[in-house]
């Protein structure tokens, strides 16, 4: 138990270390990475520092299984050089009971990933995308689902732009029985109009049997009240920039996603992109001691055996392999072309049963 315990603490405080590199590290490309993004906005250091903050969780999200390798190879590399291998070996522990404390460190740092981070980075990532779209447009431009429809918010200099559709197809490009609401500039409403249905194309909505209704102070409303068979409307907004806000799943706590997967299908959109995304936080965990799995088995060797460099490069390389095989299964679920547990769990499953007979092989009992 208390060599348990011992290389527990080694590989939690090595994966801790390399965090702290590698979020140093990120924070300093990605700043550089905003400054040229946002040149030619007016926008100072102190913002650049705060758009870099936000965005950094996600590419560390992002990196979580490279950084369970590179503690997996820090920690045995570390215990080969000081003989604590072969000493472990010669009390008759065998390396299968090894791993065990850096499986369970690995689990844990799996479910906290999914149980804190996940909704950290959505938080951030989502108030990220709010500034960016500030700084860039004038006016943040923003999408939610709830249950009582679809709503989006578009802005310019001439003011914001509330809509609300009860419905849309399935790549948002046409909503329906939709509603706008133009606002003054520091200033309350100024007109409504509803209409039938709504297209997005080139830069403008184009309205179809359409009532509009100016909402000025001392005027009817009723009576002055206009009729348009097609109505346009300058647009802020593009499809693309419409799907990455509805089609993003890490911009949605994984607590929040089964309500808002029942919100898109509600509003006519297709969830299968979300259900994968969560089918494959569900598995994070079970891919990350795949990770340790496959590090320990080309490093978990005797420093003097020789070809520790190659060994470490082997076990990077098979490491990118497998988070590639795991991005390519879940593009393939998105798709509908495999069902969607079979896109999010047979890499971490096929993972876990190469590493473990690549140990077993190396293992001299």
């Amino acid at each position: 138990m208390i060599l348990h315990l011992y290389f527990a603490r080694r590989f939690a405080m090595t994966f801790l270390m390399i965090t702290a590199v590698l979020f140093a590290l990120v924070m300093l490309v990605d700043a550089v990475d905003q400054a040229r993004r946002f040149s030619d906005f007016d926008v100072g250091w102190q913002d650049i520092l705060r758009l870099t903050l936000l965005n950094t969780p996600q590419t560390i999200n992002l990196i979580l299984p490279l950084i369970v390798i590179l503690a997996t190879v820090a920690l045995f590399i570390s215990l080969a050089r000081s003989s604590e291998l072969v000493v472990t070996r010669a009390a008759g522990r065998s390396g299968l009971r090894t791993l065990i404390a850096p499986i369970i460190v690995a689990l844990i740092i799996g479910v906290l990933a999914v149980s804190m981070l996940n909704p950290i980075v959505a938080a951030t990532g989502k108030r990220y995308l709010q500034l960016s779209e500030g700084f860039r447009a004038g006016g943040a431009s923003a999408l939610s689902i709830s249950d009582e429809g679809l709503w989006l918010r578009q802005g310019s200099a001439e003011g914001q732009t509330v809509i609300r559709a009860w419905r849309s197809n399935a790549d948002a490009s046409v909503l329906y029985d939709v509603t706008f609401i133009s606002y003054a500039p520091d200033a309350g409403p100024i007109r409504r109009i509803e209409a039938a249905s709504a297209a997005l194309r080139d830069g403008a909505w184009s309205l179809r049997d359409a009532k509009s209704w100016p909402l000025e102070a001392g005027v009817n409303a009723e009576g002055t009240a206009e009729n348009f068979e097609t109505l346009t409307i300058a647009s802020s907004l593009t499809l693309d920039r419409i799907r990455e806000s509805i089609g993003e799943p890490a911009a949605v706590s994984i607590y929040l996603l089964p309500e808002f997967i029942r919100q898109l299908e509600q509003a006519g959109f297709s969830p299968r992109r979300h259900k994968v995304w969560l089918q494959a936080e569900f598995a994070r965990p079970f891919f990350l001691v795949a990770m340790v799995l496959i590090a320990s088995a080309f490093t978990m060797r005797h420093a003097r055996s020789g070809g520790t460099g190659v060994a470490v490069l082997t076990a990077v390389l098979l490491g990118f392999g497998l988070y590639f095989i795991r991005s390519f299964s879940q593009i393939l679920g998105e798709n509908g072309q495999i069902p969607i547990l079979l896109a999010a769990w047979s890499p971490p499953v096929a993972a876990t049963l190469l590493a473990l007979g690549l140990l077993l092989h190396m293992e001299d009992g």
